[in-house]
């Protein structure tokens, strides 16, 4: 009996229907204009959808993917932190939400640290992924972070960091915020080391994260339609009471006014950052080469990656005059005071003599004598 009912009949059903099983993820939906695209197609076209360009979210280890060309990289285990530091609960268990993230996204936390060969350099990453409980940065996200720009350190190696963030995560209170200053410190550490540190901001980077390491980089890259902001749209809205211009906070808005350096398409992402990556380390490359008997350098070009005000000490310039072929080109900028620098004119205006006030008609008058 148990054989009909699970072989024959399972057969006799198949021949007399011809209705299919379709898979859930067989399509994808684009949020902007509606357009139905297989989800193949949309893997292979790195999760962009070809009709409206729109970019959708990246899970980390699909971003270290296409960074590192494959999987061209290892991943750096995150330091163990306290998981529940403050035994919070609202709806859920803090420790049941974790653990609902974990099993959803296979990943410890929400940044994910690797190391690998971005077209010849080589390079350390950090990666917060949005699935993971909106990728808001709590104590275990802020020790990855830190922990990837201290290996970066001891590699020598650049560091680019892609953001993703709805902020600071609110079950874990004051311990989350501490967070904010604690990697600007790490960041800090990057900048005395000399090397470059890239931020890749992608929909949504917001909140805490946005305050604090997110817009600290030496050079700031966009995806298109990102949102950038600390307070939404909405609240800013609903509290000033005005209509916000259009496109406000998104990449292009804040390229154009100067907080972005450039918004990148995701396929031209890679080679922009590769190319980034050798720009600001050619310096480095070829302080390699420099032979033993001269004076040992800290970072490169004479070992400064960097050559200007900010960075390169007085006593390390070179002399003034015209420079060799193989001597750093330092642009100094021309000493002006603040009085010009922010109000041109005003110091004209001082230094003129002022001229006696012309006499009114009235004034010339003789008094009448009394």
């Amino acid at each position: 009996m148990n054989w009909i009912n699970n072989v024959v009949r399972p057969k006799i059903r198949s021949f007399l229907t011809t209705k299919r099983d379709v898979p859930d993820d067989l399509w994808r939906k684009c949020p902007e204009t509606g357009q139905m695209v297989f989800t193949k197609d949309l893997v292979a076209n790195q999760y962009v959808y070809p009709g409206s360009d729109y970019h959708e979210r990246m899970t980390a280890p699909q971003r270290l993917q296409h960074l590192f060309g494959g999987e061209n990289y290892a991943v750096i285990p995150n330091p163990s932190v306290s998981l529940d530091p403050l035994k919070f609960r609202d709806a859920k268990r803090y420790t049941d939400r974790l653990k609902e993230a974990k099993t959803k996204t296979s990943l410890e936390d929400a940044v994910v640290i690797a190391e690998g060969d971005l077209e010849g350099t080589n390079v350390v990453a950090a990666v917060q992924d949005f699935h993971f409980m909106a990728g808001s940065l709590g104590m275990a996200a802020g020790e990855a972070v830190i922990a990837g720009m201290e290996h970066a350190i001891s590699k020598m190696s650049p560091f680019i960091l892609f953001a993703a963030s709805g902020g600071a995560r609110m079950q874990e209170g004051i311990m989350s915020l501490m967070q904010m200053p604690r990697t600007t410190i790490a960041v800090q550490r990057l900048r005395d080391a000399r090397l470059p540190y890239i931020v890749v901001l992608t929909d949504p980077t917001t909140g805490g994260v946005t305050a604090s390491y997110a817009m600290l980089g030496d050079v700031h890259i966009a995806e298109p339609g990102a949102l950038i902001c600390f307070a939404g749209p909405r609240v800013i809205q609903q509290t000033i009471r005005e209509q916000l211009p259009e496109g406000f906070q998104r990449a292009e808005y804040l390229r154009d006014h100067g907080m972005v350096d450039m918004v990148v398409h995701r396929h031209k992402l890679r080679q922009t950052l590769a190319r980034l990556v050798r720009v600001l380390m050619a310096p480095a490359l070829a302080g390699t080469n420099v032979k033993a008997s001269r004076k040992p350098s800290r970072g490169l070009n004479g070992g400064k990656p960097y050559v200007n005000a900010s960075t390169t000490d007085v006593a390390d310039r070179p002399p003034s005059g015209p420079t060799s072929a193989n001597a750093p080109a330092i642009i100094e900028a021309e000493p002006v005071s603040d009085e010009e620098r922010f109000e041109p004119g005003r110091r004209t205006r001082e230094t003129e003599p002022k001229s006696a006030p012309e006499a009114k008609p009235s004034e010339l008058k003789t008094a009448p004598k009394s």
